[in-house]
């Protein structure tokens, strides 16, 4: 009697074993786009004067990581670079070091996965680094890549952690519906994402992303507090 519960118990697990290894595997939470550029005609305002610019955006992707440069040359005020580099993972991108330079001055934050801290090149108190934690620029291409894993639909949200060069904080992003939008680069369909501002000092961030070019962002538009803002509209399609 001993042998045959012995017997059935074996089998039990063995089947159990059979049936984990037969499971098939968890798609990744986010797929992020390939490797691209996308220039942007620019429209903004800083410091109480409207400007036209140029936008690039280089994105490269591979198999040891990925890394982002976003350049806005503007007349008379110059140019700034953001960049953003890291390892990538199931749930996205992992961001290592954001940088952001304007007139040959630069502030950073280092993403320090083994401390679990984020720290700052200008002093600030250094932050929690959370699950899924991006950087200011990183975070288009992340939503990309969540969008293109799982496409959300209107009413959805989407949480995570975002760093600037002083601060990391939980940001939230709506998903909209799908607009028709007239761009340079012609008439494209495209799904808005809104990060509504919750605080008076907060900064507003829509990103419209389109299926029909793999989700990539075709207009961003940032609004700071102050009034000074940026939208960047693709010029040509990748």
């Amino acid at each position: 009697m001993r042998s045959a519960r012995l017997f059935l118990a074996g089998l039990a697990s063995a089947l159990l074993a059979s049936a984990v290894l037969a499971a098939p595997p968890q798609p990744p939470r986010s797929n992020p786009p390939p490797s691209t550029q996308l220039q942007y005609d620019v429209l903004g305002r800083a410091s109480g004067f409207d400007y036209s610019a140029k936008g690039v955006l280089d994105w490269r992707l591979g198999p040891q990581g990925y890394e982002a440069r976003m350049e806005i040359s503007m007349p008379l005020l110059g140019s700034r670079v953001q960049t953003s580099k890291g390892s990538t993972g199931p749930e996205g991108l992992r961001p290592e070091r954001f940088a952001d330079q304007r007139k040959n001055k630069e502030k950073a934050a280092q993403f320090e996965r083994e401390a679990q801290r984020i720290r700052f090149s200008n002093n600030a108190p250094e932050a929690e680094l959370m699950p899924g934690a991006q950087d200011r620029l990183s975070l288009f291409m992340q939503l990309a890549g969540l969008m293109r894993a799982q496409p959300r639909q209107e009413g959805d949200v989407i949480d995570f952690q975002v760093a600037g060069t002083g601060d990391a904080e939980p940001w939230r992003f709506e998903v909209g519906p799908l607009e028709t939008l007239a761009l340079p680069a012609g008439s494209i369909e495209a799904r808005r994402l809104l990060r509504a501002p919750r605080k008076d000092q907060d900064t507003k961030v829509e990103v419209w992303l389109a299926p029909s070019l793999g989700h990539l962002p075709v207009r961003l538009r940032v609004t700071q507090p102050d009034g000074d803002m940026a939208d960047q509209r693709l010029a040509r399609r990748p």
